[in-house]
Formats: C-alpha cells, sequence, structure tokens
C-alpha cells in the first residue's frame, strides 16, 4: 500500500469540507472491506483517506412506512434486524448472503453501494426493492433510484465532493413476495457467479400485478432485467410463465468470463436462477384481499 494521510472527521459537515478540500485525491472508507483490498492492490491509490467511523448518527434503521437506513449501519445489523425482516425481507436475505459473519460485521450498506462493485449482493437488491440512495454534498442532498445509480465497474453516478448518508426503501407493494437467490461456485465466502433479486406482487385474482428482477455478476454495473419483468405483466404466477420468462434476461446482462465460468455459461445459470427466484418469490406472495 502506498503511503497516504488518514483523517477522521467527527461530522458530516466536516467530512464534506474534507472532500472539497481534498477532491479527487481521497477516498472514504467506512467498514474498508472494498476499499482496502483495492489499495493493497494497488488499483486505488488515495492521498488521503477520510474515515467515517465517528459519524454515528449515520449508522441505524428507522421504520417510518418504508425503512431509512444509515448508510454505516452494517450488513449483519440488516440480516439480523427484526424491522427489516418485516418491512423488506429480501434486504435481510441479501445481506446474510454476504460472505462470513466478520465480513458482514465490518461491511456497510452505505460503503457497498459508494464501491459499486457488481458482484456485490446488496445492490441488485435495492433495484428490486425499488431502494434510493441518498447522497449529501455542500452543494444540498438529492436521492437517487438505484437502478439509475451504477455506471460502471467500480462507477458510480457520485460526484467527488458527495457522500452517501442513507439508503430508502419504500413501502412494499401489498400482495407481494420476494426472494434472493446467488449461484456460488466454491466457498460461501466468494464471489457469486451470478445472483438475482426477485420481487413478485400478486392481483386480487391471482395474476402477477407487478415483478422487479435485478442480478449481480452478470455485467459491469448489477442490472435490471426489465424485458423479464414486462413479460410477467398480467401472467399467471405458474412454472410455465417462469419458464417462458427468464430466458428473457439474456437481453440485460453482458456476463464477464473469469475462473467462475465462461460468459456463456453465466447466461445459462442467469436464466436458470432468475426461474428458481420468481418461483420462490411467487410461492411467498399471498394474494391482497
Amino acid at each position: 500500500m502506498i503511503p497516504f494521510t488518514y483523517l477522521e472527521p467527527s461530522s458530516v459537515d466536516e467530512t464534506l469540507a474534507a472532500l472539497v478540500q481534498h477532491g479527487v485525491d481521497a477516498k472514504l472508507i467506512a467498514g474498508g472491506t472494498g476499499l482496502v483490498n483495492l489499495m493493497k492492490q494497488r488499483l486505488v491509490r488515495p492521498s488521503f483517506v477520510i474515515g467515517l467511523r465517528a459519524l454515528k448518527p449515520l449508522a441505524g434503521i428507522a421504520e417510518n412506512g418504508g425503512l431509512r437506513i444509515g448508510a454505516l449501519t452494517t450488513l449483519q445489523s440488516l440480516a439480523t434486524s427484526a424491522v427489516v425482516a418485516r418491512a423488506a425481507p429480501l434486504l435481510a436475505e441479501a445481506c446474510g448472503h454476504v460472505a462470513t459473519v466478520r465480513v458482514r460485521s465490518m461491511a456497510t450498506l452505505g460503503g457497498a453501494v459508494a464501491h459499486a462493485d457488481p458482484h456485490l449482493d446488496t445492490p441488485p437488491t435495492l433495484i428490486a426493492l425499488d431502494g434510493r440512495i441518498v447522497a449529501r454534498s455542500q452543494r444540498g442532498q438529492r436521492e437517487i433510484p438505484a437502478d439509475q445509480f451504477f455506471t460502471g465497474f467500480y462507477e458510480t453516478v457520485l460526484e467527488p465532493d458527495e457522500l452517501v448518508t442513507e439508503i430508502l426503501v419504500p413501502a412494499q407493494p401489498a400482495g407481494t413476495g420476494t426472494a434472493f437467490l446467488k449461484f456460488l461456485p466454491a466457498t460461501h465466502d466468494d464471489y457469486a457467479t451470478v445472483s438475482v433479486a426477485a420481487r413478485v406482487t400478486l392481483g386480487a385474482n391471482g395474476a402477477i400485478a407487478g415483478a422487479r428482477v435485478a442480478l449481480g455478476a452478470a455485467a459491469m454495473v448489477p442490472v435490471r432485467a426489465t424485458a423479464v419483468e414486462s413479460a410477467l405483466q398480467g401472467a399467471t404466477p405458474d412454472e410455465k410463465t417462469f419458464q417462458a420468462a427468464a430466458p428473457l434476461v439474456a437481453g440485460a446482462i453482458d456476463p464477464i468470463e473469469d475462473f467462475r465460468g465462461s460468459a456463456d455459461y453465466k447466461r445459462k445459470m442467469a436464466a436458470v436462477f432468475v426461474r428458481r427466484a420468481l418461483a420462490q418469490a411467487a410461492a411467498r406472495a399471498k394474494r391482497p384481499g
């Protein structure tokens, strides 16, 4: 690792001032599970590392219709929270699949989205839940839909002077079931060959009133499979429907060949796991009324 200056602001305002002062020469660090690895590999070489652990107000979970999740909330807290399990079980399920307890106890939700590694489990989950990322700077605050947040490999719409402060998850529609599945080629703490977050909402007549499908490890960014979603609208939630819709995921993904599999293999696994996730989400959904 190259030498750097470590700063630890005591407030959000102080953090934002440091970002303005040091600009692209600075990197924020929360749990450190992503940034430290990149620094060790010399892929990222910041002159200043700004630690966020003193910003206690940015950690916590509040339920107000939906969920307001502080950016410094750990994935382990989300995986074990009764509030999250009730309001957004998909998020609790996905966080519980991340690596190991040791990693989950350090990694933060805000860090995961800002890090923008397309292999991570939480970004596609937030896309499937219609989540929004709150970013703050000295210029003001904005809310960014999760499906518009990621722009490239380790890249987001965040400006150098912006800090992720909250993640918002709206109340989920009545009649909704969700599922998170990931295909692991080796150990539980490895990146997935493909991961799928699915939400299926049933109408009063038992047909599919809406669906959200998002994938990780399937392209340079987490992706939303809108063609699959459209094919499900108004359909009967059965195996025939899911078998027909799942292959449409091919138009949304662009997997990279690596030791976890060839691009063609990952495309096939994406369709398999989309079908399985949709079937599981539908089985968990209850017709409203």
